[in-house]
């Protein structure tokens, strides 16, 4: 565009970098973490670790944990091992093998001192529970301990999780997906799980991640079982959607209109449930090894899937693996551990997610209200996606005083190389860059004569822009590319 500089004025009503819909996300804390688990005489430091793929379980038949008095509502999360499937039964092309978590009860206590003596009452039964990954809500209040108690075989249980809950937290998340899924995302090892990426990123939020892949499924049986998915996953905010290898198996293009139709179904029944989906574009083949490549009318229909119903945008898993095809297996299709594939998949998920963490929380504000923008493209810049969650002046003439702030956002824009952020409020205290990897990549405390902060030759890659006030607060974000 040369020097010609145009206006852009843009409305935007809590939105999130583009979405047209309002997305909030109300932590929940996680108050297990490294906490010791009692079995019994013995206690282990294992089950509440974090890291998902250490491969240590236990099979004892009860398991408590002392989280302390505070909270009032807890999510209790737990994860089992398996062969890595979500589920056993439902699909026919791939045979799953695995214990569940099936009979038991969750008991809780305010007296307790070792997890086996005091006073304890029953929060939840759990019976017939046929898969690997689950979450309960229970009361807490007056509770400082709460345990599993099991009636039968309890397989090979990996990791447990608890979360407060009393404040209403939508930090809940469901990975659904095929093999790509139950390998990338649950069988290859990683530095970081998604959540924990999140975590460093946004340290407010403990992202409660329950993982879902099942190989060989497809679209078609997915619908098929939407009501086991929606029984024993439908108490979460978000799901996470990795689907369409099998659907796509072979690169034609003859299953296209039955994927279409089966993924607006899904779409549909998470909305009806309140749960939003987010789906990530199909993984791309080494066709030299795999014999085959995506259609790229698949690609288009989840674009289109996500335009058409206002979904946030998830990771592109092809465009990222047609240029790391080192990073697949030898078949050219699954992520390869060694080669970091299922690392990236988690990096890649955390990155798109990102934007909807990089927001705030904005669950206690009227969506009616909105914020009018005005960003400057200045020659070869360019614009970030916004997503101010600050009150701007009521449009509907009402005082609304008490919470409205006329505020004057900033203008956050590439030069080249260089980010500049412009018009900044005494308000902000803090600007910093957030590579996508989640390390905070440069620091600074604005200009308060010029109002405004210059980062220079900053090296290729996406970024995350956060601008926070004293009390650490986001006020104010955006996310940007460097070419």
């Amino acid at each position: 565009m040369g020097s010609i500089k145009k206006l852009i004025t843009a409305s935007v009503a809590f939105s999130v970098f583009g979405l047209g819909t309002a997305i909030a996300i109300t932590p929940n804390k996680l108050v297990s973490g490294r906490l010791p688990a009692y079995t019994g005489t013995a206690t282990t430091d294992y089950l509440t670790d974090g890291y998902l793929t250490n491969w240590k379980s236990s099979n004892a038949k009860e398991i408590a944990l002392n989280v302390g008095e505070g909270p009032t509502k807890l999510r209790i999360n737990w994860e089992s091992y398996g062969d890595c499937a979500w589920a056993t039964n439902f699909t026919s092309g791939c045979g799953h093998t695995g214990v569940a978590l099936s009979n038991f009860k969750i008991l809780t206590s305010a007296n307790s001192t070792d997890g086996t003596d005091g006073d304890w009452e029953e929060a939840a039964t759990i019976t017939n529970n046929p898969v690997m990954a689950r979450g309960v809500d229970i009361d807490f209040a007056g509770k400082s301990w709460f345990k599993f108690v099991s009636n039968g075989d309890v397989g090979q249980i990996l990791e447990i999780e608890a979360f407060d809950m009393s404040n209403g937290g939508t930090d809940t998340w469901f990975f659904m997906g095929t093999s790509i899924s139950q390998m990338g995302i649950k069988q290859q090892d990683t530095d970081s799980t998604t959540a924990q990426l999140i975590h460093a990123r946004f340290p407010e939020y403990t992202p409660a991640m329950l993982r879902g892949g099942i190989g060989c499924i497809n679209s078609t049986e997915v619908v098929e079982h939407l009501k086991e998915y929606l029984e024993y996953a439908g108490n979460v905010k978000f799901w996470t959607i990795e689907m369409g290898t099998n659907d796509a198996w072979g690169g034609g293009d003859w299953n296209l209109a039955t994927y279409k139709k089966n993924m607006q179904t899904i779409i549909d029944s998470a909305k009806a449930h309140g749960i939003t989906p987010i789906i990530a574009r199909i993984i791309a083949t080494d066709s030299a090894k795999a014999g085959w490549q995506v259609n790229p009318a698949f690609l288009e229909a989840v674009d289109k899937l996500t335009e058409d119903n206002n979904l946030p945008k998830g990771p592109d898993f092809y465009t990222y693996f047609k240029k790391h095809p080192e990073q697949l297996a030898s078949d050219g299709v699954h992520p390869n551990g060694d080669k970091k594939g299922g690392q990236a998949m988690h990096h890649l998920w955390a990155e798109a997610l990102a934007p909807l963490y990089a927001a705030g929380d904005t669950a206690n504000s009227s969506s009616a209200d909105s914020v009018d923008s005005t960003i400057t493209d200045r020659g070869d810049s360019t614009i970030a996606d916004r997503g101010d969650s600050t009150i701007a002046e009521d449009r509907t003439g009402a005082n609304k005083s008490s919470h409205i702030l006329h505020f004057h956002p900033p203008r956050i824009y590439t030069q080249g190389r260089n980010i500049a952020v412009e018009n900044v409020s005494d308000d902000i205290v803090d600007i910093s860059i957030v590579s996508a990897t989640g390390r905070v990549f440069a620091q600074k405390i604005p200009c308060q004569q010029t109002k405004q902060a210059q980062f220079i030759n900053i090296p290729t890659g996406k970024y995350i822009i956060l601008l926070r006030d004293k009390t650490k607060q986001v006020i104010s974000s955006a996310v940007l590319s460097i070419y």
